[in-house]
């Protein structure tokens, strides 16, 4: 025999929903360079960490890039030293009048041009050395491998777009949107918390929280319903894309009498409860709500003076009809 406690019930507000990937969340990997894959350390399903070497590309051509640019760079400093020489040579000649001024400025001018040809040949080597970073492609994000687009001994292009290595989807990447009635959305708030349920998992309960909450609304054959995207808060990598959701928001909290379900009985379309009587236990129809928290909201019919029977009591069975 126990009384109707006093507890908080939570509003709720039921919809369906669909696991989604975040914007953003899905991240293309490609190819600065063109030539052919000479290393593919990823595969499908595999998760790879932010900065991982996804694939390389063969460098052969790059070093001798490199090499070229180099000897260009030692050829063009050797040119401008002897530039160096001949001005500073005509200097001194044209101090003591012995060459016109016009050959010192002339080799003062060829001096001028090949330190620029000496600087531009250093920043064609610094270029190549910018190329040979791209040779090693490394995952921009931390998450799982979803498709391969290119393969060992594959020969890329990169002359217009970049060629698709990998495609990667990030931790944390899946959300869940669920389509609000307009006649519950005025009571959903952002940060409401949510519970929901997948076909995949059906006696599991996932944590959400809502995120936002779209202010336009999406009209399906004349049925107005409200975007409103959750934060999975745990076991998200349990859940995939496309996934149907069962949800309930948990919109407000009130204060409501509860019993436990084993109190409660129904009878056909009636619910009642068998409370303690003066002679023997009454039966005593209810109006029940929400069932939250293993308790049943009592909304009609009993107090918390009324002595409920539970279901096995002695008392309570005695007191059902034989059938």
């Amino acid at each position: 025999m126990i009384h109707a406690e006093q507890r908080m019930i939570g509003s709720m507000v039921n919809a369906t929903g669909t696991i989604r990937l975040r914007v953003g969340s899905e991240v293309r990997v490609g190819s600065q360079l063109s030539g052919i894959v000479k290393k593919l350390n990823a595969t499908v399903g595999c998760h790879v960490n932010a900065g991982d070497i996804i694939a390389e590309i063969d460098d052969a051509p790059i070093q001798a890039r490199l090499a070229q640019a180099e000897a260009q760079a030692q050829l063009d400093r050797a040119t401008r030293e002897r530039a160096r020489v001949n001005a500073e040579r005509a200097r001194q000649l044209a101090l003591q009048g012995l060459i016109p001024i016009q050959q010192q400025q002339d080799l003062e001018l060829a001096l001028e041009e090949a330190k620029a040809r000496y600087e531009k040949s250093l920043s064609d080597r610094d270029l190549v050395k910018v190329d040979l970073r791209y040779v090693q492609i490394r995952a921009p994000i931390s998450g799982t491998v979803a498709s391969i687009s290119t393969q060992e001994g594959e020969t890329v292009a990169a002359s217009f777009t970049a060629p698709t290595f990998v495609t990667i989807i990030g931790d944390n990447a899946l959300q869940l949107v669920a389509m609000v009635d307009e006649t519950d959305i005025a009571s959903v708030r952002r940060g409401n918390p949510t519970l929901f349920t997948v076909d995949s998992y059906p006696s599991r309960d996932f944590p959400g929280i809502v995120a936002s909450i779209a202010p336009k609304a999406t009209v399906v054959s004349g049925v107005v319903n409200y975007e409103v995207t959750i934060h999975i808060q745990k076991d998200a990598k349990l859940l995939k894309p496309d996934m149907t959701a069962n949800v309930s928001i948990q919109t407000a909290q009130h204060e409501a009498l509860a019993l436990p379900p084993a109190a409660i009985q129904r009878d056909g379309d009636q619910t009642f409860v068998y409370v303690a009587g003066k002679s023997q236990p009454e039966r005593r129809p209810v109006v029940t709500g929400r069932k939250e928290g293993g308790v049943v909201e009592i909304r009609k019919g009993v107090s918390e003076a009324d002595s409920v029977l539970l279901l096995g009591d002695g008392k309570a069975d005695s007191a059902k009809p034989a059938s």
